[in-house]
């Protein structure tokens, strides 16, 4: 929780405008964008508590600093241009927004959320075009080597001296071609249901071990790639978990990896706005539609679905999901993360008993001492109950569809509701990021997250205080439950021969849940969400601008 506290301490430092200007320029080194103070505003106004802590925005645009405007446009309506690259345009002119070519209708969701969003503040936002990503997978992959070129660029703009312009520039929307004057145009290659691990880590330094090891024995559990961001069995850094640089492991462990049900992606560094991406993408994040709209919620009633207080949950471990993390052809199924995870949970092995993963436990011998052991089957050993199945067989080649089906079986559907009568809720990927995390946050449950895509907030959660973090190998799922749910036996040492139980921590279990339940109500609210894209505009706005270098918000006191 002190990381959370100090998180929090320096993301709101900003209690006036003529602070919120100091700390912006302190954190990035130039003056804010125009409408600065209409932003600050806005968000003091939605009772925003994070008013400086935006770093995650500033490394998604960073880069194109590196680009001079009038490319960026360019790649930006290079984008919009063919209904092939699944990219639709919004179009913003004279304080209004619009969908531009190339909209699909399954698709209205999100562009429509995308709208809803900015409706408050749209007449704040200067002309542009946006190119807006309609895939679940993230879109752009810049190699090492000409990210640091555009960075070292970037790097290098004198941004605190001279005098700004506090407006825009005139007559921006001259700048964006018209939609009837496009070329389509296909900046992306197409790989799909193939393996993506080495197109996704180009973004990785030629030395990591991503872009060195090539092959890797799938059979075989690389205990040295969790390592790096694990204590023993515990995930210790959620963010270093999503890099895929130190763990090569990862191309047989993800359907995102292992076959991608569209993989349309550039190497090129294009301005493509998406909900979510994995390390080693430079997409530019936004707030889910998916979240602000509520296509699922945290909605419990009165009757039927209550969500009632964490000690009175049903003791057990809740997922119910489709086989949608990838395509499955060839049996990749099998090393895929929600396939994994239903396997595993389920004791559906060979030898009828759950494998044999380490589990830290109570020290045989010595009382208050605890030892990694090896038990013949540690399911049997934690005192709680897994109800953890998939409902339908989805994007499955030949035979694999059977094969899964007869492997799992499958449940019956359930109201989404139902998950709050559950004290532990997994979460997990699926073609991109989890739309179920923030309902999960905003109960009364615990959730267990594993996987590898990221959003917008990511940055403002705390893993261990808001949420339970779960390595993609679920190497550790047992030892982390055991901790929370306790294990059945004795509770001391008292023998050498007795099975030595330990004691649940349900407190501690709770505590996190309300945390996170907590904090979800603080800075993960619509309003935050609308504050977020409102501030990612407006950057945007000055990104695109012709006379970049010389806009900006200046206080009143301080114009030349």
């Amino acid at each position: 929780m002190s990381q959370s506290r100090a998180w929090l301490t320096q993301a709101s430092q900003g209690s006036n405008i003529e602070r919120a200007v100091d700390v912006y320029k302190e954190r990035y080194g130039r003056v804010p964008p125009p409408s600065f103070d209409v932003w600050y505003e806005y968000a003091k106004n939605r009772s925003t508590i994070v008013i400086d802590d935006y770093d995650s925005m500033y490394d998604d645009l960073f880069p194109f600093w590196g680009l001079s405007p009038a490319e960026i446009r360019h790649r930006t309506q290079q984008a919009i241009s063919d209904p092939w690259n699944d990219i639709t345009g919004i179009v913003i002119r004279d304080g209004n927004v619009s969908v531009g070519p190339n909209f699909k209708p399954t698709h209205r969701w999100m562009v429509e959320g995308f709208e809803a969003m900015m409706q408050q503040f749209v007449h704040y936002i200067p002309d542009m075009d946006l190119a807006l990503n309609l895939n679940d997978e993230p879109r752009v992959a810049v190699p090492h080597e000409d990210m640091r070129r555009f960075l070292n660029f970037a790097e290098r703009l004198e941004s605190l001296s001279g005098e700004y312009k506090s407006d825009w520039s005139a007559e921006r929307a001259k700048t964006w071609v018209g939609n009837d004057q496009l070329q389509p145009t296909r900046p992306f290659g197409s790989w799909p249901r193939m393996n993506s691990f080495d197109r996704s880590t180009s973004g990785c330094s030629p030395s990591s071990a991503a872009r060195k090891i090539h092959t890797w024995d799938a059979s075989a559990a690389c205990l040295a790639c969790a390592g790096y961001h694990s204590e023993g069995s515990f995930l210790s850094s959620w963010a270093l978990a999503a890099s895929p640089c130190h763990q090569p492991d990862l191309r047989n462990l993800h359907g995102f990896y292992l076959s991608p049900a569209a993989f349309k992606t550039s190497h090129e560094l294009l301005p493509i706005f998406s909900q979510s991406k994995v390390d080693g993408f430079s997409d530019i994040l936004y707030p889910s539609p998916w979240n602000y709209i509520d296509k699922v919620s945290y909605s419990p009633d009165s009757s039927t679905y209550q969500d009632p207080p964490f000690s009175e949950k049903s003791n057990s471990l809740f997922w119910r999901g489709a086989t949608s993390e990838g395509v499955s052809r060839h049996g990749t199924w099998k090393g895929m993360a929600r396939q994994r995870l239903v396997h595993l949970v389920n004791n559906l092995t060979t030898s009828h008993h759950s494998p044999a993963l380490p589990m830290l436990l109570p020290h045989p011998r010595i009382e208050g001492k605890y030892s990694y052991q090896l038990p013949r089957d540690p399911i049997a050993q934690l005192d709680t109950t897994f109800n953890v199945s998939f409902v339908s067989i989805e994007r499955a080649w030949d035979s694999d569809g059977a094969a899964q089906e007869a492997e799992f079986g499958l449940a019956s559907p359930t109201d989404f509701q139902e998950h709050w009568q559950h004290r532990y809720l997994f979460d997990t990927d699926g073609a991109g990021f989890s739309g179920r995390f923030l309902p999960f946050l905003q109960s009364h449950s615990l959730p267990f997250r594993s996987g590898m895509f990221r959003t917008w907030c990511d940055s403002r959660l705390t893993a261990w205080a808001h949420f339970v973090p779960i390595d993609i190998r679920f190497h550790g799922l047992f030892s982390t439950l055991a901790y929370f749910t306790g294990t059945k036996g004795e509770k001391t040492a008292k023998t050498l021969k007795g099975r030595v139980g330990m004691e649940s921590r349900l407190k501690q279990g709770e505590r996190i849940a309300e945390e996170g339940r907590e904090w979800a109500g603080k800075v993960l609210r619509k309003e935050d969400m609308e504050v977020y894209l409102f501030r990612l505009l407006l950057e945007w706005g000055r990104l695109t601008d012709d006379a970049r270098e010389s806009i900006g918000f200046v206080l009143e006191g301080e114009k030349g």
